[in-house]
């Protein structure tokens, strides 16, 4: 895959055209320009290709303004730094806005990486490098844009999610707190009215690595079996886990997958 669409720009090589922050700065803002309309105009479309059926898939933009979600690229190393892998695992397990953000904001560092890339690879000096900068923070990001938060932008720009309301319109906006199922489980004697026998400490077992609950470890419950697991077992932040809906274990989502299969 030819992540550099078409390619306004390559890396430097011997005896090429001498280029300069405003032309990096021009190559930044096509591949934005056409990002941006994965956001807005096109987000309908943007949200159906990210299928979380399908296998890791990345969002790029491309210099001639348009944008695509395609695998990464077979190239190792790549031409070009890659776009944040598998954005579209996330999608179910996250509020649609919420999940927009989170790719808006993978997506403005991916930009300035590829920038900047192009200013190391064009030998740019510290004067070049801040001009490009400057350049860059003059515009909003798509992460400001996304979420509303650019006081440079009219408020009608923020993303329409159209069709996607559909999906979640019985449910109310998903607020920003602390997961239920994603905590510290009470630790013996945190409750003097409990009472601790052979039931609570199997509870207290990570379902993953066996270990018992210790007091600064971050726990995560599952929906599904309501099974404890260490966040670091299963590959789950605190963080991360303020955006999960409904926190599924590895063996239940195997044995989801395997119900439809």
């Amino acid at each position: 895959m030819d992540n550099g669409g078409g390619g306004i720009m390559r890396a430097a090589e011997p005896g090429a055209v001498h280029r300069t922050p405003e032309d990096v700065f021009h190559d930044f803002r096509a591949r934005q320009k056409g990002l941006l309309k994965a956001f807005t105009t096109d987000v309908d479309k943007f949200y159906l290709m990210c299928d979380p059926e399908k296998e890791n898939l990345c969002l790029y933009g491309l210099p001639n303004g348009s944008w695509e979600v395609n695998l990464p690229a077979e190239e190792v190393p790549p031409e070009l730094p890659e776009p944040a892998l598998g954005i579209n695992f996330a999608r179910d397990g996250m509020d649609d806005k919420d999940w927009l953000s989170l790719v808006a904001a993978h997506t403005d560092s991916w930009l300035l990486s590829v920038a900047f890339y192009f200013g190391a690879r064009f030998g740019f000096d510290q004067d070049s490098r801040k001009q490009l900068f400057t350049m860059i923070n003059s515009v909003p990001t798509i992460f400001e844009v996304v979420t509303g938060t650019d006081k440079r932008q009219p408020k009608e720009k923020t993303p329409k999610t159209g069709s996607k309301n559909n999906k979640s319109a019985s449910k109310p906006a998903r607020q920003l707190e602390p997961n239920p199922r994603s905590s510290k489980i009470p630790f013996p004697g945190d409750n003097e009215e409990s009472d601790w026998d052979g039931e609570r400490e199997q509870e207290a077992q990570c379902g993953a690595c066996g270990e018992n609950y210790g007091q600064d470890d971050f726990w995560i419950c599952c929906d599904l079996c309501e099974k404890w697991f260490h966040g670091k077992c299963v590959k789950v932040t605190p963080a991360k886990a303020e955006h999960i809906k409904q926190y599924k274990c590895p063996n239940c989502s195997s044995s989801s997958k395997r119900g439809r299969a």
